[in-house]
């Protein structure tokens, strides 16, 4: 029973990654078509930026939830200026920018801090569950990723702010006739998108450590899970993280990590054999 207890935990911890990793991917994506393979970079900053803060002696928790998203959700407004906004339904353009962007975020952070590990370690120490320990950062991972996909999910369905961006992506022609300022709708929701992936780096750096190249461990994985979730932002790629967070989790106990990923990977290529259009493109038609 406590290796159930303690395997299900371990499981729940992967779910709750992926998802973590792949929210802001799927803002972006999912709400403005923008293919941004930075992704990792913005995970990244938002790491370092923590660990500058509490090198500057701020405290762990502000660092994290509050100094990391507001840095790369900034950084996120100048990009979208200055880069995004030109090439809005220029998809190979904006991949190719992106990638820029992605390469000149990683020489700049190296020549800054150097190709070395940094990092803090995970607090709130261990729980014991009979005869195994899991982390009790682990758990508060899992509690902070639920609670991170309820506020979005809020903030989109139910205030004027998320109506009027969910509004301006299916129809800005008509939002800017009704005297929407669409340029800071977009510039608001990529902004947005990035400060949630800077604060997805900021909680991964205790697990992962933090090295100018990490995003490219996180891109991947986000990208294979908002595709493989499908047209509906959040609950496709809540339902995507379910499926292949839990297959690597437990492909990852049962044989090796390596197995593990292989075996996520293939399910996300069947899945896609099988879904072409995604898991929302079958089910959960007309969820957010």
């Amino acid at each position: 029973m406590d290796l159930a207890i303690a395997t299900g935990i371990q499981a729940l911890t992967g779910i709750a990654t992926l998802l973590l990793i792949s929210l802001g991917l799927a803002i972006v994506f999912g709400m403005m078509r923008v293919i941004n393979l930075a992704h990792g970079e913005f995970l990244m900053l938002g790491a370092y930026s923590a660990i500058l803060a509490v090198q500057a002696g701020v405290n762990l928790w502000i660092a994290m939830l509050v100094v990391a998203p507001l840095c790369v959700g900034l950084l996120g407004v100048v990009v979208e200026r200055l880069v995004i906004r030109r090439l809005y339904g220029r998809m190979v353009d904006t991949m190719l920018a992106t990638w820029g962007l992605s390469l000149a975020l990683i020489g700049a952070v190296t020549m800054i801090f150097g190709n070395t590990v940094s990092g803090f370690s995970a607090p709130l120490g261990s729980v014991r569950i009979g005869a195994y320990s899991t982390s009790g950062y682990g758990l508060f991972l899992i509690g902070a990723t639920v609670l991170l996909l309820l506020a979005v999910w809020a903030v989109l369905r139910f205030t004027p702010a998320g109506l009027i961006a969910r509004g301006t992506m299916q129809n800005a022609g008509m939002a800017a006739a009704l005297g929407v300022p669409t340029e800071r709708v977009y510039a608001l929701s990529f902004a947005a998108g990035a400060a949630v992936s800077g604060l997805a780096g900021a909680l991964m750096a205790p697990f992962s450590g933090v090295l100018p190249t990490m995003g490219t461990a996180y891109i991947a994985k986000s990208f294979i899970t908002v595709i493989t979730g499908g047209a509906a932002m959040l609950a496709g790629t809540a339902s995507a993280s379910v499926l292949l967070g839990g297959v690597n989790t437990l492909g990852t106990f049962a044989t090796t990590p390596v197995l593990g990923e292989v075996l996520m990977l293939a399910v996300a290529i069947l899945l896609l054999r099988l879904l072409p259009q995604g898991i929302t493109g079958r089910f959960f038609r007309r969820a957010l």
